[in-house]
Formats: structure tokens, C-alpha cells, sequence
């Protein structure tokens, strides 16, 4: 877009991770006229760089942490039941190191852990015997008992890009690819310069909400000109991914000796994800990426549990992010709190800024921002996610429900009626990955040739041109790494030929319009 154009807003947040589309969301949902802004793609950052877990932070009961423990937990439930298509429990084993904690203090941890909040869908804590149970096969023959307890996976990145689908279709302008240039105070509003390849946008907006992540001081100070009274600390979090290091469905939880806790996840059916390290980050944030120490450090850790060693050698990919936590001046990057802070400036045109916080808590950050600026945007609607599902997580309702939890193989074998020329290992990638909005994907499609040209191993043209036509995919990677996970099955040069593709369906596009 050539010029400059002149759009009003009553809200502007600025950041396209999780926090920052689960309050665009939200404040769409209460009415509010919202647009948000992200420099780079929707979860390109931090939030698609997770362990990709929905967990209380069983870890953080060391630190005593037991108010955002807590939180978690209750959050843990309402967001299963709210997507139950990309998020599902998980049950994970902690193989007992005798050279670390005595047992009964594990298990009495457990069973705080277990009892902090109401607990519906997941089972509870037990002690196994890892010589007769299944995850004590891959293990080395050392570790003889364990403990067994329950959390969630989530697919990290297409959280975030629900949650800014469901802010779009409630009225929610989203800006990809769109930095936030300048923020100036003209007469009690923001005026909002916004730059992206296409020219520039001047914003009129009522109020701006800060989610930007890593950037969020530099925001602040450099952009809106605001000083802040909060430090950040930036934490590097690494992930390897190898082939399966085992086959059974449970993940792992290891406490190495220097008390960091590492996962071991099954992850795409043929890999194994392990991580993440907490190594303090002085560099670029956008420019994060794993280290040969990081790398040896979780080899050497797998190593240390599991009976088939593996070597820098053996890991096919890596991924790192860059965690904004609040600075509670604690000396070990492990132990600062994964608690989030607000910071808000009401004087003239109203300003929050966020610090913080997990993937976990997101819905419950976003209810609380919202919350905060609503009165002086005199906006009386109440709080609303809890009870809504993302969309594609209505299963077998229009609401959130334990049965869509419990009962995803019967809405995936329902599908696959509704579609018996569907291969199975697709209709399941589908249903995970779209939910209900498979139908939406699979429109007039009566058979393999509708889904259109293969271009990567598992992608046909009919869903890259649904992801970039309801979900702002604009690139190979934006595709394969992040609104789906192909990237880790496709042969080399498969990310220039999926690009040539976007370019040829781009020029297709302008030339019909």
C-alpha cells in the first residue's frame, strides 16, 4: 500500500506472540475495535520456541511459586477444553536419581502439585516401577522407580495464530510483517506510524498495549518514549530434536545435577524433542540461535538417562528463543519467576505494557490486560474466553467441554467417514491441526485430485492457499515450521519449492484481482 491512510482504533497492541494475540482477542470478543501489529510473522519468536507444553510448573513448587503454580493449573484445564484439537494431556515420568532428591520429597511435591487445583480431565501422581513399566525400557537399567504425573502438550505456534484468527473474525485488524515505527501523544491519543513493505500506516488509536516480547523496554523507551520502571531479563531456552529415542507415548522430566529441569517429548511421531536450557542472553533477540554447549550439554543429559547415547551428530534440528522474564534479581537464570507483571501508564493516552509470562497463563494475562484498560475506554463488557472454545475446537459443542478432551478419536473417526478417500495419517494431521475448520479447509473436495498440486511431502496446494488466505502465511518457513511442522519430513530444497509456489499463487492472485 502506497501513502499514508487514517484509521482509528481503540486499541493497538503491538506483538504478535501468544500474549499479544490472546489480547487482541479478547478485547475484540468485549466489543472494543482492535488492530495488532507484529514486526515479523505471528509466533516467529519466543512463543513458537517453547518445550510446547500446557503445565503448572511443577518445577517451580522449589521456588515456592505457589500462587502462579496455581494459576497454571487451573489454566491448564480451561485451555484443553478450549482446543482440544491442538492441545491434549500428556503423562510424563521422572525416573528417580538417587545421588538428588530423597523420594518422599518428590512424592510429597507430587502430591501438592496434584491437589493445588481442581483437577477434571487428568489423572493423578503414582510411583512406578520402572522394570516392569513401559517407560523403563529406553532407560538405562540404573534407574529402577520413578514417578509418574500429568500435564499437556501444545502445538505453540498455531495457539498463537488461533487466537489472532479468532481476534480477526471478531473485527481484529492483524498486521503481519508491519513494524511499529513511532508512537506519539496527540491530545489524550496515540498517533501510530506503522511501516511495512507495502508502505506505511498512520493509526489513530485510543490506547496501546505493549506485548512486544523480548523488545518490550525497547518499545517502550525508544518508541513510546516512556520510562519504565521494570527490568527484563532475557533468558536463551534451546531445543534439539533426534530420532526417537523411544516408542511408547509418555515424555520424560530429568533433573540433571546442577538442578535444571530437561524434557524428553515424542515429538512428530519419528523425532524426540529435548530441551530447553536457561542460559542468560545478552545478544540480538531476533538472532537467537542454540550453541555448541547447549548442544552438548542436552546430549550429555539424554546420554546420562537413556540407554542409546546420541551425539551432536544426531541431532536434525534445533530451535532457540529468547524468554522476556521479569527480573526478581534471582542469580540463577533457572529460578526467575515465570510470573508475569503489568506496567501502566494512564496519564494522557493510556499505555500497558507487559512483562513476562507463559504460554500457560496467556488467556489469563490477556482477561487481566483487558480487564485493566477497559475503564478507560469505557468499555463495561465483561470477561469471556473461558468459556469459548479457539477456533476448530468445537468438537461436539459451541462451548468448551471435557468430552472434546476425552473423546478426539471419535471426532478424528467421524471425519474420516465424512471423508473416506482422506488417507488416515492426513485426515489425523487435519484434525489435529485444523480441528472442526477441516471442513472449512476440505470445501468441495470429493477426492485426492481437489486438494491440488503435492508441493512438499504431506502439503497440497488446497491447504498452503488456506494458510495463507485464513492464517497470513506468507513463506516456506511460516508453513513449514510453524502453521504446520512438514519442515522436519520434507526433502532438502523443499522450502525453495513451496516459496516458488507462494510466489506463483501471489502473482496469480493481483493478476485476478
Amino acid at each position: 500500500m502506497s501513502g499514508k491512510t487514517q484509521l482509528d482504533y481503540d486499541v493497538l497492541v503491538v506483538g504478535g506472540g501468544i500474549n499479544g494475540a490472546g489480547i487482541a482477542r479478547d478485547a475484540a470478543g468485549r466489543g472494543l475495535r482492535v488492530a495488532l501489529c507484529e514486526k515479523d510473522d505471528l509466533a516467529s519468536h519466543t512463543s513458537s520456541a517453547s518445550t510446547k507444553l500446557i503445565h503448572g510448573g511443577l518445577r517451580y513448587l522449589e521456588h515456592h511459586e505457589f500462587g502462579l503454580v496455581r494459576k497454571a493449573l487451573i489454566e491448564r484445564e480451561v485451555l484443553l477444553r478450549s482446543a482440544p484439537h491442538i492441545m491434549w494431556p500428556l503423562r510424563f515420568v521422572m525416573p528417580h536419581d538417587a545421588g538428588q532428591r530423597p523420594s518422599w520429597m518428590i512424592r510429597a511435591g507430587m502430591f501438592i502439585y496434584d491437589h493445588l487445583a481442581r483437577r477434571e480431565l487428568l489423572p493423578a501422581s503414582r510411583t512406578v516401577d520402572l522394570r516392569r513399566h513401559e517407560a523403563g525400557g529406553p532407560l538405562k537399567r540404573d534407574f529402577k522407580r520413578g514417578f509418574v504425573y500429568s500435564d499437556g502438550w501444545v502445538d505453540d505456534a498455531r495457539l498463537v495464530v488461533l487466537n489472532a484468527v479468532d481476534a480477526a473474525e471478531k473485527g481484529a485488524a492483524v498486521f503481519t510483517r508491519t513494524l511499529c515505527e513511532s508512537a506519539v501523544q496527540q491530545d489524550g491519543h496515540w498517533l501510530v506510524s506503522l511501516r511495512s513493505g507495502d508502505g506505511t500506516r498512520e493509526l489513530n488509536v485510543r490506547c496501546i498495549v505493549n506485548a512486544a516480547g523480548p523488545w518490550v523496554l525497547q518499545f517502550l523507551q525508544s518508541t513510546a518514549h516512556h520510562s519504565a520502571s521494570r527490568a527484563v531479563r532475557l533468558i536463551k531456552g534451546s531445543h534439539i530434536i533426534v530420532r526417537s529415542l523411544f516408542e511408547h507415548s509418555h515424555a520424560y522430566i530429568f533433573q540433571h545435577s546442577d538442578k535444571r529441569i530437561v524434557f524428553a517429548i515424542p515429538y512428530e511421531k519419528e523425532f524426540t524433542l529435548i530441551g530447553t536450557t536457561d542460559i542468560e542472553y545478552r545478544g540480538d533477540a531476533g538472532q537467537v540461535a542454540i550453541d555448541e554447549a547447549e548442544i552438548a550439554y542436552l546430549c550429555e543429559l539424554s546420554n546420562h538417562y537413556f540407554s542409546k547415547t546420541i551425539t551432536p551428530d544426531d541431532v536434525v534440528w534445533s530451535y532457540s528463543g529468547v524468554r522476556p522474564l521479569v527480573d526478581d534479581e534471582h542469580a540463577e537464570a533457572s529460578a526467575v519467576t515465570r510470573d508475569y507483571r503489568f506496567e501502566y501508564h494512564d496519564e494522557g493516552a493510556p499505555l500497558l505494557s507487559i512483562f513476562g509470562g507463559k504460554i500457560t497463563t496467556f488467556r489469563k494475562l490477556a482477561e487481566e490486560a483487558v480487564d485493566l484498560i477497559s475503564p478507560a475506554l469505557g468499555n463495561r463488557c465483561g470477561p469471556w474466553t473461558r468459556d469459548a472454545c479457539l477456533p476448530g475446537g468445537d468438537l461436539f459443542a459451541t462451548h468448551p467441554e471435557n468430552r472434546a478432551v476425552r473423546e478426539f478419536a471419535r471426532f478424528q473417526s467421524q471425519l474420516q467417514s465424512e471423508y473416506p478417500w482422506l488417507p488416515a495419517s492426513l485426515a489425523l494431521r487435519y484434525s489435529r491441526a485444523y480441528g472442526t475448520r477441516t471442513r472449512a479447509l476440505l470445501d468441495n473436495c470429493t477426492s485426492m485430485v481437489d486438494l491440488g498440486q503435492e508441493i512438499a511431502p504431506g502439503l497440497y496446494a488446497r491447504e498452503a492457499a488456506y494458510l495463507v488466505e485464513h492464517e497470513w502465511a506468507r513463506s516456506a518457513e511460516d508453513i513449514l515450521w510453524r502453521r504446520t511442522k512438514l519442515g522436519l519430513h520434507a526433502p532438502a530444497g523443499g522450502d525453495k519449492r513451496l516459496d516458488d509456489w507462494l510466489a506463483a499463487y501471489r502473482m496469480k492472485k493481483e493478476a485476478a484481482a
